[in-house]
């Protein structure tokens, strides 16, 4: 069973590597280990992780899933004044080849029930959408939850095999799905777009639309993930 994870940062949450570096190459990255430091608030941490994709909309915006983490950041690793100490690791990409269950549903573009485990033990289910399998790391899936609309990503196969993960029937998944749209209607699309919105705390936050997601065409991200 999956533990959610939090997607706060913390001094000291990664140890140092042992292997040997890389000079950056921008046009390099993809499916590349690094490692940087990152500087907020006076605070200093070191973070490690495995390079996804670069952004269309934006080429200086790389997506990272950083060890240690659920989510998949969205961060200009070249721009950010933030990072530091950038450097490519000459370790492999860690990508377990998942067995799929007999006679299991397709994933992606489903709404799933899925359960996880808190730290206290406590289990809890989260409703979310399936939406598309992670590149690189091609055995994992990009998901995300009603209860935390950013990007995650799980090897989901694991915990439908355990009784985890649950494909929602239509009748309760509605909500969840695309909108029902006119034949030939195509959705009007926001990449590039930059938008703007208010939190459930009364928060106004801005952001750049980056892509719509294919299972969910009536969807669109943000810079997604967990943001800086």
């Amino acid at each position: 069973m999956s533990k959610k994870r939090g997607r706060k940062r913390s001094s000291g949450e990664l140890s140092e590597s042992s292997a040997s570096t890389l000079i950056p190459d921008p046009d390099n990255l993809l499916g590349r280990r690094i490692q940087h430091t990152w500087r907020e608030k006076g605070n200093v941490t070191k973070w490690k992780g495995t390079v996804l994709e670069r952004l269309t909309v934006n080429s200086s915006l790389y997506m990272v899933k950083y060890d240690g983490f659920d989510c998949v950041y969205g961060i200009e690793l070249f721009k950010d004044n933030r990072v530091s100490n950038l450097q490519v690791l000459s370790e492999k990409v860690v990508n377990n080849k998942i067995k799929v269950p007999p006679g299991a549903e397709e994933l992606v573009g489903r709404a799933v029930e899925h359960l996880f485990e808190k730290e206290d033990g406590e289990k809890n289910e989260w409703r979310g959408m399936v939406l598309s399998r992670a590149p690189i790391m091609t055995h994992w899936y990009y998901i995300t939850y009603e209860k935390d609309p950013v990007l995650y990503m799980y090897q989901l196969w694991d915990d439908y095999k355990d009784g985890d993960l649950r494909v929602l029937p239509e009748s309760e998944n509605k909500h969840l799905l695309p909108a029902d749209r006119k034949p030939g209607e195509e959705p009007e699309s926001l990449v590039g777009k930059q938008v703007e919105y208010v939190t459930d705390n009364g928060l106004k936050r801005t952001g750049l639309v980056i892509y719509q997601v294919p299972a969910k065409p009536t969807s669109s991200s943000e810079v997604p993930g967990c943001c800086w």
